[in-house]
C-alpha cells in the first residue's frame, strides 16, 4: 500500500520583499531558533548585493544564483543483491531547491574573514554568475550522475 501524501508546510512570503523563496531561505540561514538574526543576515546581503551590482532588484539575482546552484541529476545509493550501485536520478523542485540552498550557505560559510552577510552576498553574486564553490559542487554531483549512467536500469 502506498503511504499518504504529506500535505507541505507553506511559507507565508517574508516581509521586506514579499517572496516565499527568501523567507524558506531565512529560515535555512536560521541557527538555533534566531530568526530575527537570520532575516538581518540575509537583508543585509541583499544590500550588499545591490550596492556591489548596481541592480534594482536583490531577489532576482538571488532567484538566479538558486536556478543556477540547483542540481537537475543526482546520485542515490541502492542496494542490488551484494552489491551497492550509484543509481542516476532526476531531483524533485523541492529537493533542488533545498540542495540549491544548503550548498550556497555551505560555501559562504567556508569563507573566513567577513561578516556572513558579506560571504553570503559574494557566494549569491558568484552563483548568479555560474562560478564558485556552489556552481562546483553541483557540476560535482552532475559529472557522477554521468558517469554512473549505466546503472540508470537500477533505478526504483
Amino acid at each position: 500500500m502506498r503511504r499518504p501524501i504529506k500535505n507541505p508546510h507553506v511559507v507565508s512570503p517574508d516581509i521586506k520583499y514579499g517572496s516565499a523563496r527568501v523567507e524558506k531561505f531565512i529560515n535555512s540561514v536560521m541557527w538555533d531558533g534566531k530568526k530575527s538574526t537570520a532575516r538581518a543576515v540575509v537583508y543585509d546581503a541583499f544590500d550588499a548585493i545591490k550596492e556591489k551590482t548596481k541592480v534594482e532588484s536583490p531577489v532576482e539575482l538571488f532567484e538566479t544564483a538558486i536556478r543556477n546552484v540547483g542540481p537537475a541529476m543526482e546520485i542515490r545509493s541502492r542496494r542490488v543483491g551484494g552489491a551497492n550501485y550509484q543509481v542516476p536520478r532526476e531531483v524533485r523542485p523541492e529537493r533542488k531547491q533545498a540542495l540549491a540552498f544548503r550548498w550556497i550557505l555551505t560555501a559562504a560559510r567556508a569563507r573566513k574573514g567577513m561578516p556572513m552577510a558579506n560571504r553570503l552576498a559574494e557566494e549569491l553574486i558568484a552563483a548568479s554568475n555560474n562560478e564558485g564553490p556552489a556552481i562546483k559542487k553541483r557540476d560535482d554531483t552532475l559529472r557522477m550522475a554521468e558517469s554512473n549512467k549505466a546503472f540508470a536500469h537500477f533505478a526504483w
